[in-house]
C-alpha cells in the first residue's frame, strides 16, 4: 500500500456528517457577519448625508464688477434686498471705507466687513427645509430674545442661514433656510410669482357674497390685493379654506379675511415654490435633494417662460373657455352661409367604376360610366 504523506492525512480520512454540517454552519455565520456590517456600513452612510445634507458646491465666481448687495448674498450674510438696506444703514465697508450705495461695483481683492464681520463668497450651499411651529419668530437674530427658526436648525449645519421670505409668529408650515443668497432673490421677487398656498381656519363659515369678492379682489390699506385660487377644502365645513396666492406682501392673507368680519383661527403654509411639508413633522427639517435644488432653481424661469405661452391661448372669460371645449353653438334659427351646405354624396354603384373630371366647374363622367348607363339587358326591350 503506498504510503500517505502526514501532511495530507488530514484529506484523506472521510469527514462525518457531522463534521460537514458544523463547516457548512461556520461558513453561513461567517456571511451573515459580514453581510450585517455591510449593510450597517451603508446605514451610517446614510444617516450621515441625512445630517449633513447633500454636498453642493458653488462655481467659481468672479468678484470683478459685481454689486455689493450680490456680493453680500452670495456671502450668505442676508438677500439681496435685505442687503441694500444694510448698506444703506452704513453698516457695509469696503477695504476700510463705509459704502453707501447698493450697487456699488467690486473688484477683484476688495475686502468687506458687515456689522464689523469679514464677508466671504460662500463656497458650500445650504438649502434645509423646516416645518415651522407657532411661535417662533422668522428672523435671524431677535433683540427681545424670542425663539426664532434657526434655533430648530441650529444642530444642521455650521454654515450661517437665513429664512427665504417670512412667516408670521403665529403662521405654521413651509419655510425654506438656505445660504444661497441668488436663490434666495429669485424665489422672493415679485416679478417670479412664486405659489404659495395656506390651509386657512376662520372663526366663522365663509359665506357665497364673501367668497366671490375675495375671488374678485379686495382693497386693503396697501392697495388691491388678488388671489390666483380660492376653495372649501370641506365642502360640510366652510370654515376650512384653502388659497392660492403668489403675493407676497405682509399678512396679506390674514388681511384679505379681516377685510370681510372674519378672524383667521389658524393659518398652515402647505406649500411654497413646488416643496410640500410630507414627511416632516411639525418642528422638524430635512435637507433638499439635489433634484429639488435644480428644480427651485428653474421655478421662476419656467413660469416666465411659459406664461405668454399659456396666456396666448387661453380663453379670458369662463363662457370662452366652455366654448374652446364644446364649441361655439348655433343659433336655433341659423341658417348656414352660402357656400357652406354640403354636397349630396354622389351614387356609389356609378363612383365605384368611374372617374369625376372638373372641367370649368362641371363635373362629367366618363366613357367608361357614360357605356354602362346606356347598357340595357338582352332580355329587356
Amino acid at each position: 500500500m503506498k504510503k500517505i504523506d502526514p501532511r495530507f492525512e488530514k484529506f484523506t480520512k472521510k469527514k462525518s456528517n457531522a463534521a460537514i454540517k458544523e463547516g457548512f454552519k461556520q461558513e453561513k455565520r461567517q456571511y451573515k457577519k459580514k453581510r450585517a456590517e455591510y449593510f450597517e456600513q451603508k446605514k451610517k452612510e446614510t444617516l450621515q448625508k441625512q445630517v449633513e445634507g447633500p454636498t453642493i458646491v458653488r462655481e467659481k465666481i468672479t468678484t470683478e464688477q459685481m454689486p455689493l448687495n450680490k456680493y453680500l448674498a452670495h456671502g450668505g450674510i442676508c438677500s439681496r434686498r435685505d442687503a441694500a438696506t444694510l448698506i444703506k444703514d452704513g453698516l457695509v465697508k469696503v477695504n476700510g471705507k463705509v459704502v453707501m450705495e447698493p450697487g456699488y461695483k467690486m473688484a477683484d481683492g476688495d475686502e468687506v466687513t458687515a456689522n464689523g464681520k469679514k464677508v466671504f463668497i460662500t463656497k458650500n450651499l445650504v438649502y434645509i427645509l423646516l416645518n415651522k411651529p407657532k411661535d417662533y419668530i422668522t428672523t435671524t437674530d431677535d433683540p427681545q430674545k424670542r425663539k426664532t427658526v434657526l434655533d430648530i436648525i441650529k444642530s444642521a449645519t455650521t454654515e450661517r442661514v437665513y429664512p427665504v421670505g417670512r412667516l408670521d409668529r403665529n403662521t405654521s408650515g413651509v419655510l425654506l433656510i438656505t445660504n444661497d443668497g441668488e436663490l434666495a432673490q429669485q424665489l422672493t421677487h415679485p416679478s417670479n410669482e412664486v405659489k404659495k398656498i395656506y390651509a386657512v381656519t376662520l372663526d366663522k363659515q365663509l359665506d357665497k357674497a364673501d367668497f366671490d369678492k375675495i375671488l374678485k379682489g379686495v382693497t386693503l390699506e396697501d392697495g388691491p390685493a388678488h388671489v390666483d385660487v380660492l376653495a372649501y377644502s370641506d365642502m360640510k365645513d366652510k370654515k376650512q379654506i384653502g388659497v392660492e396666492i403668489h403675493s407676497g406682501r405682509n399678512r396679506i392673507v390674514r388681511r384679505i379675511f379681516e377685510s370681510l368680519g372674519y378672524e383667521v383661527k389658524n393659518l398652515d403654509r402647505v406649500m411654497f415654490a413646488g416643496l410640500t411639508k410630507k414627511n416632516v413633522e411639525r418642528g422638524k427639517f430635512r435637507f433638499l435633494t439635489e433634484k429639488e435644488v435644480r428644480n427651485l432653481k428653474y421655478f421662476g424661469k419656467d413660469a416666465k417662460r411659459k406664461k405668454p405661452e399659456a396666456e396666448a391661448g387661453k380663453p379670458k372669460v369662463e363662457g370662452e373657455r366652455l366654448q374652446a371645449k364644446i364649441g361655439k353653438p348655433k343659433a336655433e334659427n341659423e341658417r348656414p352661409q352660402a357656400g357652406s351646405r354640403k354636397p349630396k354624396p354622389e351614387n356609389k354603384k356609378y363612383m365605384a367604376g368611374s372617374k369625376m373630371l372638373n372641367t370649368g366647374g362641371k363635373r362629367q363622367k366618363t366613357d367608361n360610366l357614360k357605356s354602362r348607363a346606356n347598357f340595357k339587358s338582352p332580355g329587356k326591350k
